[in-house]
């Protein structure tokens, strides 16, 4: 079980520096998709917010979606998929730029997104600045640090996060990249790429 500590957490980006990190390196369909990126996240929360923060070096880095709710996982993206009880799961989706995608589902299909209200609250700081680009290929490093107020949850009414345990799963994928991948923090048993299978989501506690 990973224990999601509690922290008096600054302003973005270093609100996790001294966090320690896990790594996203299951590549649960490598015969398919060989290519690897090495990625890393930290996770915390201060009671009011979940704090992320991702790491990546990559060999191919692109940025084209211009909204948030859109297809961000075709683009260099890193998730977290995240599920409090049996009612249904978040997925957070987060292009290298700070693109987001919220939805909160029972299954894949059946997907209630957030509203764009909803969206400004999530703040978002990306190495890479926010303005899009296309592929770009070589040695790319890039990090995106993310805080999700708990009003964000917008099936459940949340006040706080301290002492609660969920299912999560982090994610990295780039559809549409020259070298798609699809890497996870959790492994997934499943015979092509699908993230949306809570079943293989890993225990997390948030610290009280």
């Amino acid at each position: 079980m990973l224990k999601i500590s509690k922290i008096t957490a600054p302003s973005l980006p270093n609100a996790l520096v001294g966090v320690p990190t896990e790594t996203v390196a299951c590549n649960n369909w490598a015969a398919d998709y060989p290519y690897a990126p090495q990625v890393t996240f930290a996770a915390a929360h201060n009671g009011e917010c979940l704090f992320l923060s991702f790491d990546v070096h990559e060999a191919c880095t692109a940025a084209l979606v211009t909204e948030d709710n859109g297809p961000v996982w075709t683009d260099s993206a890193v998730e977290c998929f995240l599920s409090f009880d049996e009612s249904g799961y978040y997925n957070f989706e987060f292009s290298c730029i700070g693109k987001a995608l919220l939805g909160f589902r029972k299954t894949k299909p059946d997907a209630r997104h957030a509203d764009a209200a909803v969206m400004r609250t999530i703040l978002r700081h990306s190495s890479l600045g926010e303005t899009c680009f296309a592929e770009r290929r070589g040695d790319n490093h890039w990090q995106l640090q993310v805080a999700i107020p708990v009003t964000a949850f917008l099936a459940h009414r949340l006040t706080s996060l301290d002492g609660l345990r969920a299912r999560m799963n982090v994610y990295k994928c780039g559809d549409n990249l020259s070298q798609p991948h699809f890497l996870s923090w959790q492994p997934i048993h499943t015979d092509k790429p699908n993230f949306h299978v809570p079943q293989f989501f890993g225990e997390v506690e948030f610290e009280g």
